[in-house]
């Protein structure tokens, strides 16, 4: 695959990094940490991820595939994990992480497309 045909993934995985970087930098300012802990932590790890993931794509890293569907598997975690809590950071959040998750492992053939 080249760039253009990783596009797709590429800016949804862009939009989740965004959205779990603003997620965890905001859940660090909420009165309750301990019960955001384990979001907190999947936010990092979520916008690490995406990161490498767009960085695998852009470089057409032969092992793309097994990246992607761990970024799929990362992403629903995290969107799991925020799924818990009502802030609006929570929320932004889970949308990108199933999209990004969805565009992932459609990218990495993980699921298969029916016309």
């Amino acid at each position: 695959m080249t760039r253009i045909q990783y596009q797709e993934c590429i800016d949804a995985c862009m939009k989740c990094m965004d959205a779990c970087n603003y997620s965890y930098v905001s859940s660090l300012k909420e009165y309750d940490l301990a019960a955001l802990r384990e979001s907190i932590r999947l936010d990092r790890e979520c916008a690490d991820i995406c990161s490498f993931a767009i960085q695998a794509m852009t470089r057409q890293s032969p092992f793309v595939v097994e990246i992607l569907r761990l970024c799929a598997e990362i992403c629903e975690r995290c969107a799991d994990a925020s799924s818990r809590h009502e802030h609006i950071h929570c929320q932004n959040c889970i949308d990108a992480c199933r999209s990004a998750a969805m565009a992932c492992r459609l990218t990495s053939g993980a699921v298969e497309v029916y016309a």
